[in-house]
């Protein structure tokens, strides 16, 4: 993951003398859109990588092809640049109509690199009837993607949000750490019973840009990008922090669990007693699938906890931007919305503000009887926006430099 987003920062980059191209809204009425949509294909270029998002594309891909007589591919991807990389060859020969990608999952340095050539087309939200449900005001990570402005752009569809899991059988929720300073304080109160995926997985680096939003006074550096000026004196107290929490992880911190899936099968062994994930349903579909002790649970710090939400994109020569204008703007319905929430589906949170959803469908968005370990809105507490990119590769960078020997 850590490798995908330098390579696709680093092609932003590579690119930043090409000519952008002008925006180009889309403002033709609705009914024109969904008639002109009738019989298209829409070549969806999304990371195949979990087998519940799969499903869950699929079944959208049937409902619009009932609906609206669209038909839905799914081009499964490794990694996002394949699609973004596809896209700037056809600019390059002067495909510029009648390209390959039609949508694309997006976000982070991806979307900044297409976003800042002129590769995509729009702006959209404005004309997708569903978007007026959208949350722009509590959930800031539906405008702003990474610290770059979305203006609108891209439609966001899902919302993650890092979470930890503990087993409510073995300690209270009480006693969890809620903090940085306080994470170090249990992992000293019980040593070799805390670790985090590797650094070079986005787990691993997100639990320490989790760790220096806690111990900064003013985190809001965070949001501009890390310089040779910064960066130091700016991470100086998480390597202060981690330098005392690492002889106390599991293995002594010599060693890692690769992943996060790694990491779970270490606290379903008993062998540690504090998982991480970016999915708040981790804890219920784990246990639904006997992945994780019955008692697990979700808690998260203090200050709240880093989220991030997905988007779809149109590329600017997208064969068939009718249809997917359509498939955007379905996956905001909100019946669509509170199936993704569903952990069967998916469990991701969604991006509607449910104050603004009407009161006939808010019920669907309530917590779904039988899931033990699914919280609450109100227990994920405050989400906290992405760091600009280069905090990321930077933290990585150094932490490969002190620790990888």
């Amino acid at each position: 993951m850590i490798a995908r987003f330098a390579r696709t920062a680093l092609l932003a980059a590579a690119l930043a003398s090409a000519a952008s191209l002008h925006a180009e809204p889309e403002s033709r009425p609705w009914p024109d859109i969904l008639a002109r949509a009738k019989g298209q294909t829409v070549y969806w270029n999304a990371w195949g990588g979990d087998e519940r998002t799969n499903a869950f594309i699929a079944w959208a891909g049937e409902e619009v092809k009932r609906r609206h007589g669209i038909t839905v591919r799914q081009v499964k991807l490794k990694d996002t640049a394949e699609a973004v990389t596809r896209v700037v060859a056809e600019k390059s020969a002067g495909r510029n109509a009648n390209g390959s990608v039609d949508l694309i999952w997006i976000n982070g340095p991806n979307f900044l690199a297409m976003k800042a050539q002129g590769l995509l087309y729009g702006p959209i939200t404005q004309s997708l009837p569903n978007y007026r449900y959208v949350d722009t005001e509590h959930k800031r990570s539906n405008l702003i993607d990474f610290t770059v402005p979305i203006d609108g752009m891209a439609a966001p569809w899902r919302l993650a949000q890092f979470v930890y899991i503990y087993d409510s059988a073995r300690h209270k929720l009480a006693d969890m750490p809620t903090s940085a300073p306080a994470m170090l304080a249990f992992a000293r109160q019980h040593p070799g019973r805390v670790t985090h995926p590797t650094v070079r997985n986005f787990l691993g680096v997100t639990f320490l840009k989790q760790a220096l939003y806690d111990l900064l006074p003013d985190p809001s550096v965070l949001q501009q990008p890390a310089t040779d000026a910064t960066f130091g004196p700016v991470t100086a107290p998480l390597w202060a922090w981690y330098e005392q929490l690492r002889p106390t992880l599991w293995r002594s911190g010599r060693e890692f669990p690769e992943t996060g899936p790694a990491e779970r099968q270490l606290m379903n062994d008993g062998a540690i007693d504090i998982h991480m994930a970016f999915d708040p349903a981790e804890a219920a579909v784990s246990i639904a699938n006997q992945l994780l002790p019955p008692g697990a649970r979700v808690f998260v710090m203090a200050k709240g906890t880093i989220a991030n939400t997905s988007f779809v994109a149109i590329p600017y020569n997208a064969a068939h931007r009718e249809a997917a204008l359509v498939v955007a703007d379905f996956l905001l319905e909100p019946a669509t919305q509170a199936r993704a929430q569903d952990p069967a589906w998916g469990g991701n949170l969604t991006v509607l503000d449910l104050a603004k959803v009407p009161a006939a469908q808010r019920g669907l968005f309530a917590p779904k009887a039988g899931m033990p370990g699914l919280p609450t809105n109100e227990e994920l507490g405050s989400p906290l926006l992405e760091p600009h990119p280069s905090w990321m590769t930077r933290i990585t960078a150094e932490w490969e430099k002190r620790y990888s020997r």
